[in-house]
């Protein structure tokens, strides 16, 4: 669950740093699309249509937050989740008994600051808050781009 949380997290950042991009023409050409003869089959959605360079710079985003996620769980440091963490390394069981108290349906946020609990709590906001996100611009027929746009009042472009 943290470690799902976190991604939730790291998602909005880049969705919200997504958005920025498209409201202040940080992206070249935005809505021009990707030359079929330049760029291949990377270029089409279905077979047919092709994708703009706003949809491109967004998957290489998220293609390259997720292959982040996948090194981190791969070479895990002491701190982070128990997943891949080896038995043997000295902080192992700190980590397990860290990670078998957080939880529960509402977790003890009487600590002020960046605590283990305070990070579930905004994890989980975080993915209800993409939940929604999808749920709401599938439902409008918009792009989850537009939707953040919406909620912010219009902030970002």
């Amino acid at each position: 669950e943290i470690w799902n949380g976190r991604h939730a997290m790291f998602g909005w950042v880049v969705m919200c740093a997504s958005a920025y991009a498209k409201g202040h023409g940080l992206i070249p050409n935005a809505d021009q699309a990707l030359d079929f003869k330049e760029w291949g089959t990377l270029a089409t959605i279905s077979g047919k249509n092709t994708i703009t360079n706003e949809r491109a710079i967004i998957l290489i985003a998220n293609a390259h937050a997720f292959f982040v996620g996948l090194a981190a769980t791969i070479s895990p440091l002491p701190f982070s989740d128990t997943l891949l963490l080896d038995k043997n390394h000295p902080m192992y069981e700190w980590q397990v008994e860290r990670n078998s108290k957080l939880g529960g349906v509402m977790p003890n946020l009487g600590k002020m600051g960046v605590t283990p609990e305070a990070e579930l709590a905004n994890g989980r906001m975080a993915m209800m808050g993409i939940i929604a996100c999808v749920a709401y611009s599938g439902i409008q027929g918009q792009s989850m781009i537009d939707t953040i746009n919406e909620w912010v009042g219009g902030a970002y472009f």
